[in-house]
């Protein structure tokens, strides 16, 4: 059987600031929105941008963390995997939303209105990958040196 990946890397910054809810049975969601940035030239040789918007859902303290230290506008890295599900409207009628369900996230500098300047990491603590290479390298507050690649 062949195997299949099924995996996101957004750096973006937040549309919004997180919503957190809790389950009935008490476990944390939150929502949030990450705008992705791209610049092109059109065929008239002018410079285009275009801004694409990701739903992406964090759950148990990866959603308390987002709540507690994200604010809109601010520059995030989200790694995660694509998710589509279904529901019926108040018509009757099936809908669909393919969102982001983030498994990592590291709250990098500053956005709009935010002087901190910090980096921060959390990763779900249901991921079995351990450390990646970029919590590690991202954790030094100077530059990458020979100990921080990988080869």
């Amino acid at each position: 059987m062949a195997k299949s990946v099924n995996k996101v890397i957004l750096v973006g910054n937040l549309g919004k600031d997180p919503e957190l809810k809790h389950t009935s049975s008490g476990t944390a969601v939150a929502t949030m929105t990450v705008a992705t940035n791209e610049r092109y030239k059109d065929r008239s040789g002018e410079w285009q941008d275009r801004t694409e918007w990701h739903n992406v859902v964090l759950w148990q303290r990866l959603a308390e963390i987002a709540a507690e230290y994200l604010k809109k506008g601010r520059s995030v890295y989200v790694e995660g995997r694509l998710q589509t599900r279904s529901w019926e409207d108040k018509q009757g009628q099936k809908r669909y939303t393919t969102e982001i369900v983030a498994n990592d996230l590291v709250l990098l500098g500053g956005g709009r209105g935010d002087d901190s300047g910090g980096r921060g990491s959390a990763r779900n603590e249901f991921d079995q990958r351990g450390s990646s290479d970029f919590d590690s390298a991202a954790s030094h507050a100077g530059e990458i040196t020979d100990d921080d690649i990988p080869f």
